[in-house]
């Protein structure tokens, strides 16, 4: 199975972890990446996470999101094919660095983007060619099966 995770999802470890949510979050994701490392998930990357993961000021942050690309088995360029579907996700209301994600993860052929972004969530929901969901609920799924 390959996955994709957004910049947010990624970055949710960092975030305060007072509110439940961001927790449960948090090791959802975590999980997750356990699932990567142990190789019984694939994690695909994209230039727009290396974009975005660049411009983070927080360097530990920074350094912690950049080590995952070397365990992605995809990393997608840009391409006429992704600036395409980025337009089209735009157009359900995405500012242009979330469709750029899920255009990415459509082009790598992603079964599941993972992100923790509820206006991405809200937006995408049943409108792609791939699952569009928060990491808790992606860990229910892969628990079921």
């Amino acid at each position: 199975m390959l996955i994709y995770l957004d910049n947010c999802c990624f970055n949710r470890p960092f975030d305060d972890q007072s509110s439940i949510r961001v927790k449960l979050e948090t090791d959802a994701k975590l999980y997750t990446q356990l699932q990567i490392k142990t190789g019984k998930i694939e994690l695909a990357w994209s230039y727009i996470l290396d974009f975005e993961n660049e411009a983070n000021p927080f360097i530990e942050r920074k350094s912690t999101v950049e080590k995952w690309k070397r365990l992605s088995v995809v990393d997608v360029v840009e391409n006429e094919t992704i600036l395409s579907l980025a337009a089209r996700f735009s157009v359900y209301g995405l500012k242009a660095k979330d469709a750029l994600h899920v255009a990415c993860a459509v082009e790598a052929k992603c079964s599941f983007f993972l992100t923790t972004d509820d206006i991405v969530l809200k937006k995408m929901s049943g409108k792609s060619e791939i699952v569009v969901i928060n990491p808790t609920e992606f860990i229910k799924i892969i628990e079921e099966v």
